[in-house]
């Protein structure tokens, strides 16, 4: 079995590790942005983590009602810059700890009094070291370059602070289901391993969500990119719709992530305009109307609620991306041009 095989697999122990051993650590960083009282959260990353931090913008937007910016690092190092931060707090993402750039951005913030907040898989790294908070996934190794377990380890790890800022206990009830959940969606992306090879030859696509999945839609893409070798892009649906769409051509290969939820409808609307166009949808969902239009199914668990749907929903697209990798012969493990740390300044 490959690496990344094994560690999409390690996800749910991963997450229910995760769950537990950061609990309390959680709590006090989130007592710590209270009494802060934030006009708004800044957040650096790059690549995977990147996307992690769009699930942010919409978890800490809706539930704790804060504004989420990502931030630009290279204002802060190419440039020489350091943006006013003072009256936020900061996030620097990165599953190594070792990104230049974002640990800059950590650096300057926390000179102008800002809070600052590393979210790492290694609590000795450097950007663990220079925020005055540190939250560790505990994912442990990823061996694989592509990176699947720490994804979803950042992932969860934003939700909990979310929950934890809010207070509510709705919210830290629903945590606790993650684990079966990414369980079950593991179990039900089985037969994505059987169809993957219709895809061998692809060598285009589109990946669209909307609201919290709009960062599952670009994660998915960059999965594809990554493993595949393959052109595509990650779009927003309402985006899509000004003007993308006319990309849209019979057989064109289109990743639809549509879980119930507030932007369910406008999927469902979505996956009926590129029917028209003869579109071929592959589509992530739990609910039997999105896959009315859909080629191909990949099915999530009913029930899990709608901001942590990323969580898992990610998982039938890391399965479709290391499906098609092998189905194209590629080398899963080690992507050519890829490195597990990507230093960039």
């Amino acid at each position: 079995m490959s690496y990344i095989d094994e560690e999409i697999a390690q996800q749910p122990a991963v997450i229910a590790h995760l769950l537990k051993e950061e609990h309390e650590n959680i709590q006090r960083i989130a007592a710590a942005i209270r009494d802060f009282n934030p006009a708004f959260v800044a957040i650096a990353a790059r690549g995977t983590s990147d996307n992690a931090a769009r699930y942010a913008q919409y978890t800490f937007g809706i539930h704790a009602r804060i504004p989420v910016m990502l931030s630009t690092p290279s204002v802060h190092t190419l440039y020489g810059s350091a943006v006013n931060l003072a009256q936020a707090v900061v996030i620097g993402v990165s599953q190594s700890g070792q990104s230049v750039d974002v640990m800059r951005v950590v650096e300057d913030a926390r000179a102008q009094g800002a809070l600052t907040i590393g979210i790492t898989n290694d609590p000795e790294s450097p950007l663990a070291q220079a925020a005055a908070h540190h939250i560790w996934i505990r994912a442990g190794e990823e061996r694989s370059i592509a990176a699947t377990k720490t994804y979803t380890a950042q992932l969860v790890a934003m939700a909990m602070l979310t929950a934890a800022i809010t207070g509510s206990t709705d919210l830290q009830a629903a945590l606790a289901t993650l684990p079966v959940y990414a369980q079950q969606t593991l179990d039900l992306a089985e037969p994505i391993r059987r169809w993957a090879e219709r895809y061998r030859y692809m060598t285009y696509f589109a990946s669209i969500g909307r609201g919290y999945n709009y960062a599952t839609a670009i994660e998915i893409s960059l999965k594809i990119k990554e493993l595949c070798y393959v052109i595509g892009h990650g779009y927003s649906e309402a985006d899509f719709l000004h003007g993308p769409i006319a990309i849209i051509q019979s057989g064109f290969p289109v990743i639809v992530t549509a879980p119930g939820g507030k932007t369910f409808d406008q999927m469902v609307d979505l996956l009926a305009k590129l029917r028209e166009r003869d579109a071929e949808a592959l589509v992530i969902s739990e609910d039997e109307r999105a896959f009315v239009n859909a080629r191909q199914q990949m099915r999530l668990p009913a029930g899990i609620p709608e901001w942590l749907t990323p969580i898992t929903a990610i998982i039938p697209g890391q399965v479709f991306a290391m499906s098609l990798a092998m189905a194209k012969g590629h080398e899963i493990d080690r992507p050519r041009g890829l490195t597990k740390v990507t230093m960039t300044l």
